[in-house]
């Protein structure tokens, strides 16, 4: 077995590499740009080493100083991860020109399937069904339109090379052909170092499912069940579960069979990914095979006990897998949220700034890749990250910070041990999607299990704007925050140093007011906690040891109640299911006059065109004195990896630009104006 493995990569998933490296008794080396120097996966390895500036084209995806920095390690085996250089072939023939270890598949297998292109073309050859596109490298924007109204709108515009949404766009007319494969083109150059673009058709309404693989070099290969990965924004996975609750045994077996075969006949030697769209019908077409280890891999190892990056590295020590098809059980159900640094209320714009407040909820010790998970007990909580408290989330890389996965032995457990987990998860100073993630897991299409790949874009056409709470759900809240009130109350008159004679009292009956309701109640507290009573003659039993100041709460009322706790005037800033409430607790006189106070007025930014994310102004489209209509693009942003066109909203006339391209710009920085 190696001695040493060097990790060509950063983030949560060099860390998870590194925590299997050390149970197997393997050595680890990280690499760092200048952003990363106090990255968690810096600390985590038994050494380091610098190997450039931030942006990836100048550190983690040159080939020669990262071969620099194996040579300079002595590393015997190198682990790409995902993205960057993993589906690299010339890293990959670098590698064994110095006899140094791919912990990945056999150069030949990269280039065969790493390529979508080629990809496309060995599996129509092998009578795969593949969606119908064009294969051929496209040269210029012209060429991308003619070949789309060939091939039929919608059309889907992608990068030859990488994934992860990067250099991905949906074409529906000529015009966003146009633009998309520009876009694509520079996304998957910036990304990957490759800009080639091909154009298929977009078949609306999909599924998309997909199945592990891993194979060995003695032609041995086997398949661990599928992941349903249909919950995606731009192209990007938010949600995946194992197994899709969609499948059924024949066509799992099915698609499992044929992935096993596409790979033996590219002689693939690893863990990789076979991905498939799969209609209502459960027609599946091959989409493309990753190369490589999957973001998304730790649900497939909860509900198998295999771990993964061991086995690729077992794999790529010469051994023959330990495990066959028949001992590969499927148990439980197993969920993995991607937590971003994307602002929901924000259309999902990267977020960029200090972790002022990073406490994930606490991961289950009994489980660990490679055991069953249904030894650890009936919920197993997971969270795969790269980052900590205090750290920064740079604008250079993906926007994804870390993967909360949970497993339970049945698909509603899960999502239930999924909710609680994400209301106990604490992050501040950046913005991110717990929020969206929260309604997602409580949206009746993701329980019922009917999604498509369009669910984000079908259910929240608007944005996400919030969770609105039920009535039920409103009420267990109001208790709680009435219960909570009461002890702060306490706490109050404990204080020293009071004026003599003012001595304050605690009262029992107190207003509620949350998301535009009041709630008069009633409040008797024991012992063991407090009733609440509603005007309407209802209570609700609370029980908590919450105590001011903490800024987690767990409380029992009518079930279990998991709510993030800030201070407000008058009250609670409380954040649970998605929703985030200012609850004021008043007296009833309190209450009465509050409702005199006059609402304050948003300021009017309409003729403003303000910069939504911390990014870099890659072009601007328009002139001062230009009428613009709306819709069209003003300029783009890049921000994260992903360049993001911003467009009228309305039809105008500019009137000044305040931004020129290679310009930096925080939030809401004013771009331009109109008349």
């Amino acid at each position: 077995m190696f001695d040493k493995i060097l990790i060509a990569n950063r983030g949560e998933i060099a860390c998870r590499v590194i925590k299997s490296a050390r149970k197997m008794g393997i050595k680890t080396v990280a690499i760092y740009s200048d952003a990363d120097k106090q990255a968690l996966h810096v600390q985590m390895a038994d050494e380091a080493i610098h190997i450039g500036p931030p942006p990836a084209n100048q550190s983690y995806i040159v080939i020669d100083k990262v071969m620099d920095a194996i040579r300079e390690s002595g590393a015997q085996a190198v682990h790409p991860g995902y993205g960057f250089l993993s589906e690299n072939a010339k890293f990959a023939e670098a590698l064994a020109a110095e006899g140094i270890a791919f912990v990945g598949p056999p150069v030949g297998a990269i280039e065969s399937m790493g390529d979508k292109i080629t990809s496309k073309k060995i599996a129509q050859e092998a009578n795969v069904s593949t969606v119908p596109g064009y294969m051929g490298l496209i040269e210029d924007a012209d060429d991308a339109v003619k070949i789309s109204n060939e091939v039929g709108y919608p059309v889907m515009i992608k990068a030859s090379a990488g994934g992860g949404g990067k250099g991905m766009r949906i074409a529906w007319n000529d015009q966003e052909a146009r633009e998309g494969f520009q876009s694509s083109k520079n996304e998957a150059a910036n990304s990957f170092g490759d800009d080639r673009i091909f154009i298929e058709k977009f078949v609306t309404q999909p599924r998309h499912i997909e199945i592990q693989v891993l194979c060995d070099a003695h032609g041995n290969g086997i398949y661990l069940g599928e992941r349903e990965c249909s919950i995606q924004r731009r192209n990007q996975k938010v949600v995946e579960e194992a197994p899709s609750p969609f499948l059924d045994e024949a066509t799992r077996k099915a698609m499992g069979e044929q992935s096993v075969a596409l790979a033996k006949a590219v002689g693939y030697a690893s863990a990789g990914t076979v991905e498939f769209i799969v209609d209502g019908d459960k027609n599946f077409y091959f989409l493309e095979m990753n190369t490589r280890l999957q973001v998304e891999h730790p649900v497939t190892e909860l509900i198998t006990g295999v771990d993964l990056v061991e086995q690729m590295i077992r794999v790529a020590n010469g051994e023959p897998l330990s495990i066959t098809q028949e001992d590969v059980k499927l148990q439980g159900w197993a969920i993995e949220n991607r937590l971003y640094a994307e602002d929901p209320y924000r259309n999902f714009l990267p977020s960029i700034g200090r972790l002022t407040r990073y406490r994930p909820p606490a991961e289950t010790k009994a489980y660990a890749p490679g055991t069953q998970p249904g030894d650890a007990g009936d919920e197993v909580v997971r969270n795969d990250t790269g980052v900590y408290e205090g750290g920064e989330i740079s604008m250079y890389y993906d926007p994804m910070i870390a993967k909360l996965c949970t497993w339970a032995p049945t698909r509603d457990a899960a999502i239930e041990a999924m909710r609680v987990a994400l209301d106990s998860f604490e992050v501040e100073g950046i913005g991110h999607n717990l929020p969206f993630l929260s309604a997602v897991m409580d949206h009746p299409i993701f329980i019922k299990g009917d999604m498509t790949t369009a669910f984000i874009e079908e259910q929240y056409p608007d944005g996400f704007e919030g969770v609105t709470l039920p009535d039920v759900e409103l009420k267990r809240v109001a208790a709680a925050a009435a219960a909570m009130h009461r002890v702060a109350e306490i706490r109050r008159t404990r204080v020293s140093g009071r004026m003599d004679n003012h001595e304050r009292r605690v009262g029992k009956k107190w207003v509620v007011s949350l998301q535009g309701q009041d709630f008069a109640v009633k409040v008797k507290a024991d012992r063991e906690g407090s009733t609440i009573k509603f005007e309407d003659g209802s209570k609700l039993r609370v029980a908590s040891d919450w105590t001011p100041g903490d800024q987690l709460a767990k409380v029992d009322v009518g079930g279990r109640l998991v709510m993030k706790v800030g201070k407000v005037s008058g009250g609670f800033r409380l954040r649970t299911r998605g929703a985030d409430l200012k609850v004021h607790v008043r007296t009833p006189r309190q209450a009465e006059l509050a409702q005199l106070m006059p609402e304050k007025v948003a300021p009017d930014t309409s003729k403003l065109l303000l910069c939504p994310m911390p990014g870099l102004i890659v072009k601007v489209d328009v002139e001062v004195g230009d009428e613009v209509q709306e819709g069209q693009a003003l300029c783009s942003v890049e921000a994260m990896k992903m360049e993001n066109i911003l467009r009228a909203e309305k039809t105008t006339v500019v009137t000044k630009i305040n931004a020129a391209a290679g310009d930096s710009l925080a939030v809401d920085d004013v771009i331009m104006e109109f008349e």
